[in-house]
């Protein structure tokens, strides 16, 4: 069992919290002021439809998700393109549909890129990762292969998928988060189950040799870490090199877990959330063999996307969390002191959901708004 967690109850999270920096209404343009820095608030793109997951190419263009199924790119100028022909079916219900994009760490040689979605197949529904390449002409996917299913699918329900990415600083591995699906949480605690893990892969998408379950009976090779939830945010502190991931918890309980392998992050026989109509999932927040997380949120700020802030044009963040948040909804920085989480600012606070933040070259902070007409937001020094 770790330390205890930080935890940010309702009378002690006031403690930590500054103020809200995006009063509601904040004009687009307009200076905003930070505990650190001096921002001002951009419209990036519009035209969008729910976006999930995004990814910068080389030559600045953003590759975005929409769930409803479609990829599109935004070009540095904000033009939204039509959408791109050989994206694979999706199952776009409930929480489910088109989900994150990664580039290979070779992108510029090898033009290929990795899809997560939610994916109809005999006997359900599941969470898919797919690989494809991106035609020279920008138009579409080419060579789209299926790559890993978080089997067993689930019939009912189309909760709970995860399907965040992420690849390893020297690029050698690939992190996938799934969800436990909801209907039955004890899928997180199976280990020849794919519901409610994080997966470790090569950067090629084979089962790399010091897995920590790999050759274990009755265990999936390909799992890193279990007893999760569903994780939607998964990065790498550029500082410190550790692995990350933020977890909806269900009412309360909302985590920031530093990743370890073969660990076993709780959910659902230890946790700090109660069910939607108030009854306990469990009596225990903590038990021997388990993890404890660094940050728990009660109420939730239901963590959707997570990046740290590289070197660049926000460099007095550099090293802090931002996780995108959909209710309450908003953007939250998180100080970072080594792996252990410090004070709190909350930023768009009660104005837009966020799904997902993201950089670019230049360490720029691009917010996906989720919503059904939605925007691209952009942070930018004053």
């Amino acid at each position: 069992m770790s330390a205890k967690p930080a935890r940010l109850p309702r009378r002690a999270a006031a403690a930590l919290l500054l103020a809200p920096a995006l009063a509601r209404g904040q004009e687009e343009g307009t200076p905003v002021e930070t505990a650190l820095l001096r921002l001002r608030l951009r419209i990036f793109a519009t035209g969008l439809e729910r976006p999930w997951g995004g990814a910068f190419l080389p030559d600045g263009r953003l590759l975005v998700t929409e769930r409803p199924g479609r990829l599109r790119l935004i070009g540095p100028d904000g033009v939204l393109s039509p959408p791109l022909a050989g994206v694979p079916p999706v199952e776009a219900a409930g929480q489910g549909g088109l989900l994150d994009v990664a580039l290979a760490p070779d992108f510029a040689a090898s033009r290929r890129i990795w899809l997560t979605s939610a994916t109809a197949v005999e006997g359900g529904v599941l969470t898919r990762l797919w690989r494809a390449r991106l035609s020279p002409s920008l138009a579409g996917l080419e060579a789209v292969e299926p790559v890993l299913d978080c089997a067993p699918p689930q019939r009912s329900g189309r909760l709970h998928y995860g399907g965040r990415l992420c690849f390893s600083p020297d690029g050698r591995y690939l992190f996938l988060t799934s969800g436990e699906r909801n209907e039955d949480r004890l899928r997180a605690q199976r280990l020849d189950d794919l519901a409610g893990k994080i997966i470790r892969l090569t950067a090629d998408g084979q089962i790399p040799p010091d897995n920590p379950f790999l050759g274990r009976p009755g265990a999936r090779a390909e799992i890193w870490s279990y007893g999760h939830r569903n994780p939607q945010g998964i990065a790498f502190h550029p500082v410190t090199g550790s692995l990350f991931a933020a977890e909806f918890g269900p009412l309360g309980g909302d985590e920031l877990n530093l990743i370890l392998p073969g660990r076993n992050y709780g959910w659902p026989v230890v946790t700090h959330g109660r069910n939607y109509i108030g009854t306990r999932i469990s009596d225990r927040t903590s038990a021997p063999g388990m993890e404890d997380p660094v940050r728990v949120w009660v109420p939730s700020i239901s963590p959707s996307g997570l990046a740290f802030v590289p070197e660049g044009a926000l460099s007095p963040w550099r090293g802090h969390a931002l996780l995108a948040c959909l209710n309450p909804p908003g953007l939250l920085r998180l100080a970072m002191r080594g792996d252990q989480p410090g004070e709190e600012e909350r930023l768009l606070w009660g104005q837009r959901r966020i799904r997902h933040v993201l950089f670019d070259a230049r360490g720029l902070a691009y917010l996906l708004v989720d919503a059904a007409r939605a925007e691209v937001l952009r942070l930018e020094p004053a």
